[in-house]
């Protein structure tokens, strides 16, 4: 398969980036952006608070490969976790200073309402719904969704394909995907847990017969397959990521959104992207132009 081509081991690397210790603090995940220690905030900000407290509680998932996984020192990373240390640096706050806390789609706006972290960079799909609940900074991020089946399966090419086959779909409850694909699927035919690796562990056991979720994340689990699964490669949604923050903390979303393009400008976000997701997906995207912080 031409995916599998394109890097051989790759989650094996993204796994091993958390094992080399670079950058200015004992942090061993990844790489660690340089840290602002001079900069100062309007008291009485989150950025302000944060920074006076020398620590951060973000979370990010532990279970998708390139964005979110948890490395071989308990340490997640990623994209997403990328991302997540440049905003922190931004603040004055080192990445050994961060406490991740795993957070799968279907407790992310909780997570943010009852303050168990700061903020959360998780392959967070920007929609209405959520918005009414938390708000959002971004989007840093334009995936889409996308289908997964085992490699010698003929019958699925597309959603389309879904119901003539019959099959059962696998994602991950209070995701966008898992309400995108009742368009597509029966709702009895549609299996869901509270991560995708689970889902891969069903269609590795014939229990489904597809995965469906954003491309970046099955690219993970295609290369983590080791030649059991495939990419449809027929995106079917536009799903712009976010990072979420308690709603109406408009200066707290600006100064993210500022962050961002200033790592677009530097350099930084590029960096982040070939460290991580670029080993099986190379072109580096454009950050998308950012929505209104209100």
């Amino acid at each position: 398969m031409r995916l599998r081509g394109l890097v051989v081991g790759a989650v094996t690397a993204a796994l091993t980036l958390s094992m080399a210790a670079c950058g200015e603090s004992s942090d061993s995940s990844g790489s660690n952006p340089p840290v602002n220690t001079e900069v100062q905030f309007e008291a009485g900000t989150k950025m302000a608070d944060l920074k006076q407290a020398g620590k951060v509680k973000i979370g990010t998932k532990f279970d998708q490969p390139l964005f979110g996984l948890k490395g071989l020192d308990g340490k997640p990373t990623g994209f997403d976790v990328e991302v997540a240390k440049l905003i922190a640096a931004k603040m004055g706050i080192s990445a050994d200073k961060i406490e991740w806390v795993e957070t799968p789609s279907k407790v992310r706006e909780e997570v943010i309402e009852q303050g168990k972290v700061d903020f959360v960079v998780a392959t967070y799909t920007i929609n209405e719904k959520r918005k009414e609940r938390i708000s959002f900074a971004g989007p840093y991020y334009e995936a889409g969704q996308d289908l997964m089946v085992k490699k010698d399966d003929s019958t699925i090419t597309g959603p389309d394909a879904l119901k003539a086959a019959n099959a059962k779909v696998c994602s991950v409850t209070g995701s966008t995907p898992a309400e995108k694909i009742k368009t597509y699927v029966d709702a009895a035919n549609i299996v869901l847990f509270d991560v995708y690796s689970k889902c891969a562990d069903a269609l590795r056991t014939g229990q489904v017969q597809a995965v469906t979720t954003d491309n970046v994340i099955l690219l993970g689990l295609v290369d983590a397959s080791k030649g059991e699964f495939k990419l449809i490669g027929k995106p079917f949604t536009k799903e712009p990521y976010g990072i979420g923050v308690k709603k109406g903390d408009t200066k707290f979303c600006q100064f993210i959104v500022d962050t961002l393009k200033s790592a677009a400008g530097d350099g930084a976000y590029e960096k982040a992207w070939k460290d991580t997701a670029g080993k099986v997906a190379p072109n580096v995207p454009t950050l998308p132009t950012a929505d209104a912080c209100k």
